[in-house]
C-alpha cells in the first residue's frame, strides 16, 4: 500500500472535534483532495517572527511538504514572512491573525507551532480536536496541567505530533546516546546539562500604546492582559513568568532532553533549584543565573542525578564544548551576527571568536569514562582514569522531514520526538522553575505526576487562564 493510500485509509478512522466552542469537522473528501494524487502535506505555520521563520525554511525544504498558511498576530511580521515566502519561489500562503479561523481551513492537514510559550499547549489542543497534526515547539507547555492535556489530545484524536526537540533527529546525537546505553562509559550515573549562553540586559520598558496592526488581546491569549511595553513583547517574553519559562524553558530544555535521554530515565523523585537574577536592573523576572539537582529512581532501583546550570554571562568552555573542537555546528551567542558592526554596543567588544561564547551541551559520567555533547549534534569519549580519548562522530539529521514522513505513514511511532517525552523533559522545566521560585525542595510522585506535600508547588504546575482562552479540564 503506498504511503498515501495508507495516509486516507487512517484518516478514515478519524473524527474532528470543537476547537474553542466551534464545532469543526474534516470530511474524508476534502483530505484526498489536499494529499491526493501528489501527496502533498499542507502545514500552516503559527508565530513566524523568531523561531517560525526557521519553520518556514525548514519545511520549504521537505519534499512533499507544503506551506499552505501563516498565522501571526503582528500583521507587519506576518506581511514580511509572506513575502519571504514568495522569494524562495513557492506559491503564497494563505494568512491569518487569529488561530481558531485558521483551524476551521479544512485544507490545511498540519500546524507547526512557533508562538510564544504560553500559546504552544493550547494551539496544540485546539489543532488536534480540529483534525490537524501538530509540531510543536519547545516547550511544549507553559505550565505541567497543559502538557498532560496535550498528551491526552494526541492520544484521544489520534494525531501525529512532533516535540521541536531536533537533536532528537540527529544521527549524531542518536550515536552518542547509543554508546550510553550500550556502556561505552560502564554504568552512567549522573549527567549535566550546560546551557551557558550569552544574554545580555533587556533594560527597562514603559508603557506605551500598542503599535499598529498588533493584536495585543489575541497575543496574550491565555495569560493576563496587562498594558504593553517592548519587554512584554517580541522576544523578551521569554523573560516575564505570565508568558515565558525563563532561559531554562528557552535553551535549557534542550539540554535536560538530551540529559534524560541518555540517562535512560523518565519523571524525577525530588527537584531542588537555586539562582537568581544577577548583574542587570531590568525587566526580567526569571532567574538569569540557576543550579538544579534532580534525582531518579532508576531501572533496577539504581539512582541517578542530573545537573542543570544556567548561566548568562561570561564562562569557559567545559570539556571543550563551544570552543570549535567537535567541529559540532554549536549554539550561536544570543544576539550575534556575522557582521561585527551590526552587533548591539554590549557585546561588539567580544573580538573575532564571539560566535564561541556559548558553552552550550551535555556532560555524561559513567564508571569507565565520560562522554561530552557539543550542541546537538557532535560528540566525544574519554575513557578510562587516564581519559583516553575514545569513540567520537556528528551527524545532523531533518527533524521537520521526520514529521512530514509521520503524516504520511500515520506511524506515530517513528516520530522521533514524541509528545510524551517531550512532556517529560518539560516537566523537569517547570519543576525546576516551582523550586526556585519556592525556594525549596519539591518531591514528586512519578505515577501521580505530583508534587507530594506541597499545594503551592501544586498551584504553581497548574497555571491559571484568561477567558476565553482555557485549556479544558476535559479532553
Amino acid at each position: 500500500m503506498s504511503p498515501s493510500n495508507a495516509s486516507r485509509r487512517d484518516f478514515l478512522k478519524i473524527t474532528g472535534a470543537g476547537v474553542a466552542g466551534t464545532a469543526l469537522s474534516v470530511s474524508a473528501s476534502s483530505y484526498a483532495r489536499v494529499v491526493g494524487s501528489n501527496d502533498r502535506v499542507r502545514v500552516a505555520i503559527c508565530g513566524v517572527r523568531g523561531r517560525g521563520k526557521d519553520h518556514i525554511h525548514g519545511f520549504s525544504r521537505v519534499p512533499g511538504a507544503e506551506i499552505a498558511a501563516l498565522c501571526d498576530v503582528d500583521e507587519s511580521v506576518l506581511n514580511q514572512r509572506l513575502g519571504d515566502v514568495e522569494k524562495l519561489g513557492v506559491p503564497k500562503p494563505k494568512s491569518f491573525v487569529d488561530v481558531r479561523k485558521l483551524l476551521e481551513d479544512k485544507d490545511i492537514d498540519a500546524i507547526s507551532i512557533a508562538a510564544p510559550n504560553h500559546w504552544h499547549s493550547l494551539m496544540a489542543i485546539w489543532a488536534c480536536q480540529a483534525g490537524k497534526d501538530v509540531y510543536v515547539e519547545k516547550p511544549c507547555s507553559h505550565n505541567w496541567f497543559e502538557g498532560r492535556q496535550l498528551v491526552r489530545a494526541v492520544k484521544k484524536y489520534n494525531r501525529i505530533c512532533q516535540h521541536g526537540s531536533q537533536s532528537r533527529s540527529n544521527p549524531g546525537m542518536m550515536e552518542a546516546i547509543q554508546h550510553l546505553h550500550d556502556g561505552t562509559i560502564g554504568d552512567v550515573y549522573m549527567a549535566r546539562a550546560l546551557c551557558y549562553k550569552w544574554r545580555p540586559s533587556i533594560g527597562r520598558a514603559t508603557e506605551e500604546p500598542v503599535p499598529s496592526g498588533v493584536h495585543y488581546d489575541l497575543w496574550t491569549g491565555p495569560a493576563p492582559l496587562k498594558p504593553f511595553t517592548r519587554n512584554r513583547f517580541h522576544y523578551n517574553w521569554h523573560w516575564i513568568w505570565d508568558t515565558g519559562n525563563g532561559e531554562v524553558g528557552n535553551q535549557a530544555i534542550h539540554e535536560i532532553d538530551i540529559a534524560r535521554w541518555g540517562l535512560g530515565v523518565g519523571f524525577p523523585a525530588s527537584v531542588s533549584a537555586m539562582g537568581g537574577h544577577f548583574m542587570f536592573d531590568d525587566d526580567q523576572e526569571t532567574p538569569n543565573t540557576l543550579n538544579a539537582s534532580f534525582c531518579f529512581e532508576g531501572p533496577e532501583g539504581k539512582r541517578r542525578m542530573m545537573e542543570l546550570e544556567v548561566r548568562h554571562w561570561i564562562t569557559n568552555h567545559e570539556a571543550e564544548i563551544g570552543a570549535g573542537a567537535y567541529g559540532a555546528s554549536g549554539v550561536p551567542a544570543a544576539g550575534l551576527t556575522a557582521d561585527a558592526s551590526k552587533k548591539p554596543a554590549a557585546q561588539q567588544s567580544l573580538g573575532p571568536k564571539d560566535a564561541k561564547t556559548n558553552t552550550v551541551g551535555n556532560i555524561f559520567y559513567g564508571s569507565k569514562g565520560y562522554l561530552a555533547i557539543d550542541g546537538y549534534d557532535a560528540y566525544r569519549t574519554w575513557l578510562n582514569d587516564s581519559a583516553e580519548p575514545g569513540p567520537h562522530g556528528k551527524g545532523s539529521g531533518d527533524h521537520y522531514a521526520n514529521f512530514v514522513e509521520c503524516i504520511r505513514s500515520r506511524r506515530a511511532q517513528d516520530i522521533h520526538s514524541p509528545i510524551e517525552e517531550a512532556h517529560i523533559s518539560t516537566t523537569l522545566v517547570h519543576l525546576a522553575n516551582a523550586s526556585y521560585r519556592l525556594g525549596r525542595t519539591v518531591r514528586f510522585d512519578p505515577a501521580k505526576e505530583q508534587v507530594i506535600g506541597d499545594d503551592e508547588a501544586n498551584r504553581l504546575l497548574r497555571g491559571s487562564y484568561r477567558a476565553p482562552y482555557i485549556v479544558p479540564e476535559e479532553i
